[in-house]
């Protein structure tokens, strides 16, 4: 029999189902490239893309308690209704799962998530995988057939590159997964993925938490290998391997969305300490949906505790301060984050970029232009550049048409 997995959060709500009325075109002040949104796995994604001996067993959507989840061997998979919220009241919000008519066709329907771009003023995305394949993957890796879970990671890729990022490739910066569960099998999924130009690779912030080897192992120095030589982008989305950081037991669920950025400051310090971008200094990790404004105390905590480093023994005998790798070879991202705007020359302009975390109820859609003008409209032209589209461009080897940057785009989505 299948099994359902849990989620609580304001489970057993009632399933009202509002949708907003249809935003305006919001006016477009910046070119902005969102380095985190998602996408929502439409029902035939894995239609005719796994080998035919697998046809009858590849996951698929089925109803079950009024709602539309994924079968795979036997779990039940839900669609977490906060992955796909945008477009909805906030008191609607809920993590049961949700149906494809209770969302909007831009969560899992390409073309119609171009139209939700324009009209927040976003060019071009990165989409993070939903629940059927978990932010880096996992879900295929736990499979108990593994040769099966192996075909629907391909297959999830295929769809990814083929019909999420090809019909736009001006728009949409492919991402791909990889198989966790052989990291030589990881390598050749690495490399497969960058022969049809894909820059973007999403992978366990902290895999131990799955089970898997540590980071600190050197288990993994093959994948990063293969990164660093394709220049694969490694993105290490916040809970990526289902750990999120929370209070006491019985808190309510505001300290885990208050603390959200807390897990991506314990992975930022486990994968800087671990030596990793020591070994492989040209290996480029981005820190997804973890905020900025913490990254300066980071810093400063660092170079507190350097002062005895001979007593902790983890950085002896290294060329580069820790901060300098630092800053050398993370780039990190805003949502939200006024205080860490105020702190970007400390944080590193080169190396901050921005997101809108479509379909999510954490995103800023429709209205992101306006958060960026209050929180980064005080700061100069070429560093507002850089944040909202050119770090981002020159980290995916993204290129933005001119007649984008020269304002054109704009004027055809408002007419």
């Amino acid at each position: 029999m299948a099994t359902l997995e849990a989620l609580t959060i304001n489970s057993g709500k009632p399933k009202t189902v509002t949708f907003l009325p249809e935003p305006a075109p919001r006016p477009r002040l910046y070119t902005v490239i969102s380095v985190d949104d998602h996408l929502v796995e439409p029902a035939h994604t894995f239609e005719d893309r796994m080998p035919a001996k697998f046809a009858d067993k590849a996951p698929r959507i089925i109803e079950h308690d009024d709602a539309h989840v994924w079968l795979f061997e036997d779990r039940i998979i839900p669609n977490a209704g906060t992955n796909a919220v945008s477009g909805r009241p906030p008191a609607e919000y809920s993590m049961d799962s949700a149906r494809f008519d209770h969302m909007r066709k831009g969560c899992y329907d390409i073309h119609e998530r171009i139209k939700d771009m324009d009209l927040a003023g976003v060019w071009a995305s990165l989409c993070f995988p939903s629940m059927v394949a978990g932010f880096a993957g996992a879900r295929f890796s736990e499979a108990q057939d593994p040769e099966l879970g192996l075909a629907a990671m391909r297959a999830w890729n295929d769809w990814a590159v083929e019909e999420w990022a090809a019909p736009y490739p001006d728009r949409i910066i492919p991402m791909c997964i990889t198989w966790l569960k052989d990291v030589s099998l990881a390598v050749a999924e690495v490399h497969r993925n960058a022969e049809r130009g894909v820059k973007a690779l999403t992978f366990p912030e902290m895999p131990e938490k799955l089970g898997l080897p540590s980071i600190h192992t050197g288990y993994w120095d093959p994948l990063f290998a293969a990164c660093q030589e394709t220049g694969t982008v490694l993105n290490l989305h916040v809970g990526s391997a289902s750990s999120i950081v929370g209070g006491s037991s019985d808190a309510p669920f505001e300290v885990i969305t208050a603390l959200f950025f807390v897990g991506s400051t314990i992975a930022t310090t486990d994968w800087l300490f671990s030596k990793v971008p020591v070994r492989f200094p040209d290996l480029k990790i981005a820190i997804s949906e973890g905020g900025i404004g913490w990254v300066p105390a980071l810093m400063d905590r660092i170079e507190h505790c350097f002062r005895y480093k001979d007593f902790t023994g983890g950085w002896t005998g290294e060329t580069l301060h820790p901060n300098e790798v630092l800053q050398r070879n993370f780039w990190f991202c805003a949502l939200d984050d006024a205080a860490g705007f105020q702190m970007i020359d400390r944080i590193g302009a080169d190396h901050v970029m921005v997101e809108c975390d479509y379909p999510h109820a954490d995103s800023t859609w429709p209205d992101t232009q306006l958060y960026l003008e209050k929180q980064l409209g005080f700061l100069p032209p070429a560093t507002i550049d850089k944040l909202t589209w050119k770090n981002a461009a020159s980290l995916f080897q993204f290129d933005v048409p001119q007649h984008v940057l020269d304002g054109s785009w704009h004027r055809d989505v408002a007419r």
